[in-house]
């Protein structure tokens, strides 16, 4: 399903607010109640609107600060997507993004990654698995478990839209009510007018952070030289092709598709025949890339196509550094206690 574009203009989406209403105030009940813990601590990537907003390299890089601080972080995902409900252990060797989301397989690799989709049975799988530290790919505005740092990402360039909820804006809930809950709020990329977003977050307290997705520069420096066919279904497209034409990589022509979408053999087709008249290179994100595995009619396409990996790099990287394993030692020493 892809984003109405109306979400992003400011002004728009009056039409629907009485839907909107109505989803809000359920959304902002959710956020109220208290969740569950499960003994140990809970960290929560989250976004405040639909789409994409760095979530899973955010994930990713406080995966790796808590395995540099030697303790064993487990992913917990929804695992949008796939057909599995879980809750069941990741086995990239085993599984698809059919089965378990994209998502979930690119943090595997990293880190044992849990899907599920009641997120309370999911983190008790991971607890008894022998997490310390339990890191949420989304879930900010689910109840369920109760989170030690919930941190949101914000698309700098995006912001929050037309600041309406959903269907009349792209808001996932109230936007004081989701910044009321937040620890700490990342802002990703060259951030537009969000003066007034930053000083609401500071009024209830949350930490500010800013950051920006670095690609791989050994790729880059690959890829350079080369003309490129650029695809990308993900939550913001747009960004993604940004990413390539400012490393300097030559996007000759682009195709985006919806978030998470699932790719048809003729849709395969269509790109190979296009990058062959033009004779272009097919490149994509990574999170397409597992998404063309594991389904035979789209083998030529995946053995064709390269992904150009990014990292979120944090500018007050000390600060987000120490954030991140305070909340990872609370709740072990309460255990302790």
């Amino acid at each position: 399903m892809r984003e109405p574009a109306f979400w992003w203009r400011p002004g728009s989406g009056s039409l629907l607010s009485p839907l909107a209403g109505i989803y809000a105030a359920i959304a902002a009940l959710r956020l109220r109640t208290q969740g569950r813990s499960v003994g140990v601590p809970v960290i929560c990537l989250g976004n405040l609107t639909v789409g994409g907003a760095g979530k899973t390299p955010a994930a990713l890089a406080v995966a790796h600060l808590l395995l540099a601080a030697h303790e064993r972080p487990f992913f917990l995902s929804r695992g949008y997507g796939g057909k599995l409900a879980g809750p069941l252990r990741v086995d990239p060797a085993v599984h698809s993004a059919a089965m378990v989301g994209d998502e979930p397989l690119l943090l595997a690799r990293l880190a044992p990654t849990i899907v599920a989709r009641d997120r309370l049975e999911g983190a008790e799988t991971a607890r008894r698995d022998g997490a310390t530290v339990i890191v949420m790919d989304d879930g900010f505005q689910n109840p369920a478990l109760a989170k030690d740092l919930a941190i949101l990402m914000v698309d700098g360039r995006r912001g929050v839209g037309n600041g309406r909820t959903i269907p009349a804006g792209p808001l996932r809930a109230p936007l004081e009510a989701q910044i009321a809950r937040a620890h700490a709020m990342v802002f990703v990329g060259q951030p537009g007018n969000l003066k007034s977003l930053k000083e609401r977050a500071q009024h209830y307290g949350a930490a500010i952070f800013h950051g920006h997705l670095e690609p791989d520069r050994q790729i880059v420096a690959a890829l350079r030289g080369h003309k490129v066919l650029a695809f990308a279904g993900i939550g913001d497209p747009e960004k993604f092709f940004a990413t390539l034409t400012d490393a300097g990589i030559a996007v000759v022509a682009r195709e985006n598709f919806p978030d998470h979408h699932r790719y048809t053999a003729h849709e395969a087709q269509s790109l190979l025949a296009r990058a062959d008249a033009a004779n272009l290179m097919l490149l994509t994100t990574e999170k397409d890339q597992a998404r063309l595995g594991g389904d035979p009619t789209l083998s030529s396409l995946a053995a064709r196509t390269s992904a150009l990996p990014v990292r979120l790099v944090i500018e007050e990287a000390d600060a987000f550094r120490a954030l991140v394993l305070d909340a990872a030692r609370r709740r072990s020493e309460k255990a302790a206690d």
